[in-house]
């Protein structure tokens, strides 16, 4: 795998995880105070820019009260 599907699937999440954090009527400052982690970092996720643990993923689908599989749910992939 080269650094540009890597990237095409960090975006990728990212999409997904806000899709489903708008949908639950979470903003990124909630989602991040239920997780005790900064704004950006949430903001990262989402926008693609960093990787993030499997754990901060299954924390997060906790939160918003999916299973963690639903964030793998790419469109363009």
């Amino acid at each position: 795998m080269d650094n540009k599907e890597k990237k095409l699937i960090l975006i990728e999440l990212g999409k997904t995880l806000r899709e489903i954090r708008l949908s639950k009527g979470f903003t990124q400052e909630q989602l991040a105070n239920e997780l005790g982690i900064e704004i950006s970092q949430i903001s990262r996720i989402e926008r693609g820019v960093i990787s993030t643990s499997v754990v901060t993923l299954y924390q997060i689908a906790k939160v918003l009260k999916v299973n963690v599989s639903q964030l793998f749910l790419f469109e363009n992939l």
